[in-house]
């Protein structure tokens, strides 16, 4: 495998008034919605979209997610999600997160996410489906 290779992105996100608790903080729930965006953006850049996914008639079902709060965001900062794809042999797509508050570039949380394949009528499958297999080797994730 070629670990030695990150594919990350960064991206920004506006703490919008409807995301945030009474005390004007984001609500915890909400980094969740984060870390979509963050993966998002990172298959847009990196061309392993949702689109792309289903266009292989496949999905990616979350079956794993975690936060680490270190800090907060408040209504009206902006977010730095950074999304990183952690290479594996292992049928899954796996994400880390480390999101900061853009205004003094403080790290407010950091998270990960595991997704599986499936076929379009809900099986899993146990080895990484061939479009992924040549995603991996055109961004030199799999030594030839």
């Amino acid at each position: 495998m070629g670990n030695d290779i990150k594919l990350i992105n960064r991206c920004e996100s506006r703490i919008r008034f409807n995301e945030v608790d009474s005390m004007g903080i984001l609500w915890h729930g909400n980094y969740i919605k984060l870390f979509e965006d963050g993966r998002e953006l990172w298959g847009l850049e990196f061309g392993l979209h949702y689109l792309e996914v289903y266009e292989n008639k496949t999905f990616t079902p979350i079956v794993h997610s975690s936060i680490n709060h270190k800090g907060m965001l408040r209504y009206g900062d902006t977010a730095i999600i950074e999304t990183e794809f952690e290479n594996t042999e292992a049928a899954k797509l796996i994400y880390n997160y480390r999101v900061y508050r853009k205004s003094d570039n403080e790290l407010v949380a950091t998270g990960k996410t595991i997704q599986v394949f499936i076929t379009l009528d809900q099986q899993l499958l146990l080895n990484s489906p061939e479009f992924f297999i040549e995603w991996k080797k055109k961004h030199g994730l799999i030594n030839l």
